[in-house]
């Protein structure tokens, strides 16, 4: 492969696309903007990356992520960082809105494509936040939060659907979407609607429409000319593009980029240029794209020099699929994706902001995804409503090393069929027996468990092996009840 093989502007002649034109409304003037030294924002969201998959997290991690382990030793580097749920919807749903998804209809599972839209249209977004600050935003990647859709004559939309209705052929896809990231604060959207490399539709939509017109195919719906293996050097393409337009025609604004990649999720069928780059086949290749992904955006920002002027953020949105070749995709945690434990849910979580942010450091604080809107908030100085982050904590003085007390008073944890788990302290607390309510089986056999549910401490046990339910019943009950509590209260973080 030549070296111009790994340039974006290889992969945009690859793909052949081009963007469109953006719009930027706010209400905070640029100069006051300025003054305040707020930062550009970027967000960088792999898809079923595991804690072990990174070598900056997993020194014998069988994958090369030079470019994310870079990013670390820029940065901030969290040990003890979770998604809100243990496959992707939920927590897509969290990191936006910073409240839990199962407070939504959606209570298991993950929402298709044709579902019905989970954000609801007057609930505040990171990018409706960022809006009213001057920021102009944009949505790349995979969305999997529902579309409005226009259904042919005669058919009617499905209501509260979240797992594969083969509904897609009642679609009228000549029409616009609705109620999507336009609605919801964005100013530029592409993306697919669902899981775009496992899901019954393949198709990008810019904005509000289709690119081209699906045709049945089999069981699926796809756009002519449809591979699965350029859908992430395309987000790529489409972000990289993004921020070189907005540092042309609005170089004196702000911007967001939220960059919902789709590796490493499966099929795995990872483009040429990666083949065979990890020592663990496909799935392994995949995660060095994430990694190249990575590099792309910050040579991109350090060639437009906004790289001091700009916070990146890199996570994952649940567990891992187990590793092949006997590499650790969760590192030594118990379970995968889909699972409560905490190889289900502990993300690799990464932040490099420059002249804030120590480079270099690591934090033990734990935090979750859902925190991202409050500590948002926090930088830009908004005031946020009783209504909006009911589950947001904002980890800014984590981030700027001026934190001497714990962020939050405990996580929770949703898994793929509903099991909760909450962790306050040393506990961990598992309202489940031994299927851990997911759907991959575990790496080794699990032990025995007491019904109703599991007891870890997490701090002397962090691999999960020995429950211990039954020897501390006080503790038992006292995080049931805080788990009832936040569950009957609506919000899990008090009212400000």
């Amino acid at each position: 492969m030549p070296k111009s093989a790994y340039t974006s502007r290889y992969f945009l002649k690859m793909v052949g696309l081009s963007g469109a034109g953006l719009i930027m409304t706010h209400t905070l003037d640029s100069a006051e903007a300025r003054e305040k030294q707020l930062p550009n924002i970027i967000y960088i969201m792999a898809d079923d990356l595991g804690y072990g998959d990174v070598s900056c997290y997993n020194p014998d991690s069988k994958i090369p992520t030079p470019h994310i382990d870079a990013l670390t030793n820029a940065g901030m580097r969290f040990t003890d960082a979770h998604s809100p749920a243990t496959v992707c919807t939920p927590t897509h749903y969290g990191v936006l809105t910073g409240r839990y998804c199962w407070r939504t209809w959606l209570k298991r599972d993950v929402l298709e494509g044709d579902g019905t839209p989970l954000i609801e249209p007057e609930r505040l977004t990171i990018a409706s936040l960022l809006k009213q600050h001057g920021y102009r935003s944009a949505c790349i990647g995979k969305w999997h939060l529902g579309l409005g859709l226009a259904f042919l004559k005669g058919k009617q939309p499905l209501q509260n659907t979240h797992w594969k209705t083969g509904y897609w052929r009642h679609i009228d896809f000549t029409k616009p979407f609705t109620d999507g990231p336009k609605e919801l604060g964005f100013d530029y959207f592409f993306d697919t609607p669902a899981c775009p490399t496992d899901d019954c539709l393949w198709c990008y939509v810019e904005n509000d429409r289709v690119i081209g017109v699906p045709q049945s195919r089999d069981d699926r719906m796809e756009i002519p000319g449809w591979r699965h293996e350029e859908v992430d050097t395309t987000f790529t393409e489409k972000s990289i593009k993004f921020i070189e337009d907005h540092c042309r025609d609005k170089h004196d604004k702000l911007f967001f980029l939220y960059l919902a990649l789709s590796v490493p999720h499966a099929p795995w069928l990872p483009p040429e240029f990666v083949k065979g780059k990890s020592k663990v086949g496909p799935r392994g290749d995949q995660v060095v794209l994430a990694d190249w992904c990575v590099q792309q955006i910050r040579e991109t920002i350090d060639r437009l020099k906004i790289s001091d002027n700009t916070l990146v953020i890199f996570t994952s949105d649940n567990g891992p699929r187990i590793g092949a070749n006997g590499h650790k995709s969760a590192g030594k945690l118990r379970g995968y994706k889909s699972h409560i434990w905490e190889g289900g849910h502990r993300e690799p979580f990464i932040a490099c902001w420059p002249g804030k942010i120590e480079p270099g450091t690591v934090s033990s604080e734990p935090i979750e995804l859902t925190d991202m809107i409050a500590t948002v908030a926090a930088i830009v100085g908004h005031d946020l409503p009783p209504n909006a982050d009911e589950d947001s904590y904002n980890i800014l003085p984590t981030l700027l090393g001026k934190n001497n007390k714990p962020v939050r008073n405990a996580l929770v944890h949703h898994s793929c069929f509903g099991t909760f788990s909450i962790r306050r302290g040393k506990w961990k607390l598992i309202l489940g027996t031994k299927d851990s309510g997911g759907w991959v089986e575990p790496r080794d056999k699990a032990p025995e468990e007491s019904f109703p549910g599991q007891l870890y401490d997490i701090v002397e046990d962090p691999y999960e092996t020995k429950d211990l339910w039954n020897e501390y019943p006080k503790v038992v009950q006292k995080l049931i009840a805080l788990l009832d509590e936040y569950r009957n209260s609506g919000r899990s973080r008090p009212l400000r």
